[in-house]
């Protein structure tokens, strides 16, 4: 799906997203990453929604959100609370949906100005 282009182009906006990756700004992912809206991309290390860990939310948690819009793939999963505890014990909230959906809800809250990351994970077996 293309989306239409906002005023936001100065920040990490979701221009284009399929099952294989996502597009920021016009660059094509086809990995899991972290987004957020002022800072380049990151990589990240799972490769599917079952290797996720506790470790992957501390690197999430070192960026200080106020949330996180979690892709966990083409379908919806939902994550352990164990493996949020951390986020929930700083009061960030951590929603889980498709990476589809996660694009979306990204796009939204950025433009809203709020303190949003966006984890995405793509399998890698694609």
């Amino acid at each position: 799906m293309k989306l239409h282009s906002t005023p936001t182009q100065h920040y990490q906006t979701v221009t284009a997203y399929d099952e294989t990756g996502v597009e920021l700004n016009a660059v094509h992912f086809s990995h899991s990453l972290i987004v957020l809206p002022e800072v380049a991309p990151v990589p990240w290390s799972p490769v599917s929604f079952d290797m996720l860990s506790s470790e992957h939310f501390a690197q999430i948690e070192a960026t200080d959100p106020d949330v996180v819009i979690l892709g966990t793939g083409e379908h919806q999963h939902f994550v352990h609370p164990k493996l949020t505890a951390a986020l929930a014990a700083r009061r960030i909230g951590v929603e889980c949906m498709s990476n589809q959906a996660a694009c979306r809800t990204y796009n939204i809250l950025m433009a809203e100005g709020r303190k949003v990351v966006l984890a995405l994970i793509f399998e890698k077996n694609r």
